[in-house]
C-alpha cells in the first residue's frame, strides 16, 4: 500500500493531488475488494463489495469527499507541476463523470451481457490467487460472500423498479440466459462449483459448501430476473436517447463529444475502409462480390488452428514473437513488462476477447482471454490483429507499462483512473501500427485487420445512430433516409462483419448494455494518431517514434480531453 497520509505534517502544508488520488485508491479498495484483487491486495481476496443502494451511495460519498480534498490540494504550492496537474485533471474528470452517472441512478438499472456487477463477481475468481491452501481458504470465504453480493445487486434493481428506471429488455433476456448457464445443467454443477473443484482436498468441504451456496444465489437471482424483473420492464425502450447517451459517453471517453460529428466520422471511416477492403479481397478471391464473401472463403479455406489448447499456445507464441520483434526497435520494455499469458475465457460470458492487467507487483502477469463459444477451429485471419490489440503491442504494453511506472505517476493514474477510450484507442492504434510496420503483409491477415477496423467504425455508426435514433445518410448503401433501430443496426452490422451470427448478436446486446463505450475504440485511435502527427510535425526529422511511444505509454491514464494535448507536446 502506498504512503498516502493526508494529514498535514511539519514536512509540508498538506497533500498534493497525487497523494489525494492515492488515498482515494486505498479507500476505494476498502469499499470495493474486487478492485483490490485486481491490484494484488491480498486482504481483498476473501471479500466482495456491497452492491446494494447503500454500497453505491458509499462509493459516491467517497468521490465527493475526494473532490473536496482535491480542491484544497490544488491550491497548495507545487500543485501546478506537470505531474501534479495531470493527475489532478484526471481525478477531477473521472470522479465528476462517475458522480454524474451515479446521480442519474444508472446503477439501479445496470443489467446486460457484460461489465455488470454480477459479471465482475464471477470474473474476479479467475484472477484471485490460487497457489496455496491459504489462497483457497480466502476463495472459500469469498464464495460465501457471493449470495450477499447478489442480494445487494437485486436490491439495487428493485429500487430501480420502484423509481421506474428500467434496463433494456434485450440485454436483460441475455443476462437471464447467462445466469442459467452459470447455474449449470439440471442437477449438474454450476460454474462456481466447477471452479471450486480445483481446490485442495484439505478444504474440500468448505469449498463445496460455499460453492453450492453461490450456485444457489445464481439460481435465485436468475429466477427473480426471469419471473419478476423481465415482466416488469417489458416494453421499456431498448435505446437511451441523447441525454443519457451524452452522460454515459462522457464516462467512457473522458470528453463531452460532439456526437453528430462523431457519427459523421464513423461514416467517413466506413467508406475509406470499404475501399481498402475491396482492394485486399481481390487478392484473395478475384471477383468477390463483397470483401465479406472473400472473408467467408478464408473462413472455410484459409489458415486456421485446430483445438482449444492449440490455439491458446498459438496466441502465446504470437505475443512472444511480437515482443521479440518490437522490444529494442520500437519500444524499450522492462523485463517484467515482457511477460504476458494467453488464457481461455470461462464459458458463460460475452463473445469478445478481453485482457486483464497485471497486479501492481507483477506477481500476476497480464493475461489475454479468448472466449471459444464452443468452437474448436479458429481461423488465423480473425486472431492476429485481435491479439495485437488485446496483447502486444496493445492493451498489455500500455497497462503493464503504467503499472511499471506507477511510482513516478500515482497509483490512481496507473490503475483505477483508466479511461476506456484512451486504452481502447491505444489498442486500436497498436493494430494500425503493426500494419504500418509491415507485420500484416499476408492478404488474409491484412483483410482480417481491415475487417477489425471496419467493425470499430461500425460501432461508432450504430451505437450513436440507434441510441440517438439518427437518420441514415443519403449516400449510405443501406436504408438511406431511414431512422436507426436496434434491428436495423444488427442487420447493417451483420452485413459488414465477418463474425458469426452469435457474435453479432452479442455485440449488439453489448451496445444496448453499455451505451457510449464501443465508440471509444475509433475515437480514441483518432486521438492517438492526431497526437503522434502533431509531435512528428513539431520535431520534424528529429522525431523518434520509439522515444515517443515510451513517453506516451508512461503518462498514465488521460481522458480524450487531455490526450491529444499531452501526446502532441511529447
Amino acid at each position: 500500500m502506498s504512503d498516502t497520509n493526508i494529514t498535514p505534517t511539519a514536512a509540508g502544508p498538506g497533500p498534493l493531488p497525487r497523494q489525494v488520488a492515492d488515498t482515494y485508491v486505498d479507500e476505494l479498495i476498502a469499499l470495493d475488494p474486487i478492485t483490490g484483487t485486481y491490484l494484488g491486495v491480498k486482504e481483498s481476496n476473501s471479500k466482495l463489495p456491497d452492491l446494494s443502494p447503500a454500497g453505491l451511495d458509499a462509493l459516491a460519498a467517497l468521490a465527493r469527499t475526494t473532490l473536496a480534498r482535491l480542491d484544497e490540494a490544488e491550491a497548495r504550492p507545487g500543485a501546478d507541476s506537470d505531474v501534479e496537474r495531470r493527475c489532478a485533471r484526471l481525478l477531477r474528470e473521472r470522479l465528476t463523470a462517475e458522480l454524474a452517472v451515479h446521480d442519474a441512478d444508472e446503477g439501479l438499472r445496470a443489467v446486460g451481457n457484460l461489465h455488470t456487477a454480477p459479471h465482475a463477481v464471477r470474473e474476479i475468481f479467475t484472477v484471485t490467487p490460487m497457489d496455496t491452501d491459504e489462497d483457497w481458504a480466502a476463495i472459500a470465504e469469498r464464495l460465501r460472500a457471493v449470495p450477499g453480493a447478489y442480494e445487494g445487486y437485486r436490491a439495487s434493481l428493485e429500487l430501480g423498479l420502484e423509481r421506474k428506471l428500467f434496463a433494456a429488455p434485450r440485454p436483460t433476456a441475455t443476462f437471464i440466459e447467462q445466469l442459467t448457464q452459470w447455474a449449470g445443467a439440471e442437477g449438474g454443477p454450476g460454474w462456481y462449483e466447477e471452479f471450486a473443484a480445483d481446490g485442495p482436498q484439505a478444504l474440500r468441504t468448505d469449498l463445496d459448501t460455499a460453492a453450492k451456496a453461490a450456485t444457489g444465489a445464481v439460481v435465485a437471482l436468475r429466477d427473480w430476473m426471469r419471473d419478476v424483473y423481465a415482466p416488469a420492464i417489458e416494453g421499456a425502450p431498448e435505446v437511451v436517447g441523447r441525454e443519457r447517451y451524452a452522460r454515459l459517453s462522457r464516462h467512457f471517453n473522458g470528453t463531452d463529444l460532439d456526437l453528430d460529428e462523431a457519427y459523421a466520422y464513423g461514416w467517413a471511416e466506413y467508406h475509406r475502409l470499404l475501399g481498402e477492403m475491396r482492394t485486399e479481397a481481390e487478392k484473395i478471391l478475384p471477383g468477390a462480390a463483397t470483401p465479406w464473401v472473400a472473408l467467408a472463403h478464408v473462413d472455410e479455406h484459409g489458415a486456421h488452428i485446430d483445438g482449444v489448447d492449440e490455439v491458446r499456445q498459438w496466441l502465446q507464441d504470437l505475443m512472444d514473437e511480437a515482443i521479440e520483434a518490437l522490444d529494442g526497435t520500437h519500444f524499450e520494455l522492462a523485463e517484467r513488462v515482457r511477460k504476458v499469458e494467453s488464457r481461455i475465457a470461462p464459458p458463460g460470458g460475452a463473445a469478445a476477447p478481453y485482457y486483464t492487467g497485471p497486479s501492481e507487483d507483477f506477481s500476476r502477469p497480464g493475461r489475454t482471454w479468448l472466449p471459444t463459444m464452443g468452437e474448436t477451429r479458429f481461423p488465423v485471419y480473425d486472431l492476429v490483429s485481435t491479439w495485437y490489440h488485446e496483447g502486444v503491442p496493445g492493451h498489455h504494453l500500455q497497462l503493464a507499462q503504467w503499472a511499471h511506472v506507477a511510482e513516478d505517476l500515482s497509483r490512481y493514474q496507473a490503475t483505477v483512473g483508466i479511461v476506456s477510450a484512451n486504452a481502447e484507442g491505444w489498442a486500436l492504434y497498436a493494430e494500425r501500427l503493426m500494419d504500418e510496420l509491415g507485420f500484416l503483409t499476408d492478404p488474409e491477415r491484412r483483410l482480417g485487420y481491415l475487417d477489425a477496423q471496419m467493425m470499430r467504425a461500425l460501432r461508432v455508426i450504430v451505437d450513436i445512430g440507434m441510441h440517438l435514433e439518427l437518420e441514415i445518410p443519403a449516400d449510405s448503401p443501406f436504408h438511406p433516409g431511414e431512422r436507426w433501430t436496434p434491428d436495423l443496426a444488427q442487420e447493417f452490422y451483420g452485413a459488414h462483419c465477418s463474425r458469426p451470427a452469435d457474435f453479432v448478436e452479442s455485440e449488439m446486446t453489448r451496445y444496448l448494455t453499455i451505451p457510449g463505450q464501443a465508440i471509444g475504440y475509433k475515437l480514441g485511435e483518432r486521438a492517438w494518431l492526431l497526437g503522434r502527427e502533431n509531435a512528428r510535425r513539431r520535431h520534424g526529422d528529429a522525431f523518434d517514434a520509439k522515444a515517443w511511444h515510451m513517453a506516451a505509454l508512461s503518462q498514465g491514464s488521460l481522458g480524450l480531453d487531455d490526450l491529444v494535448d499531452e501526446l502532441s507536446a511529447l
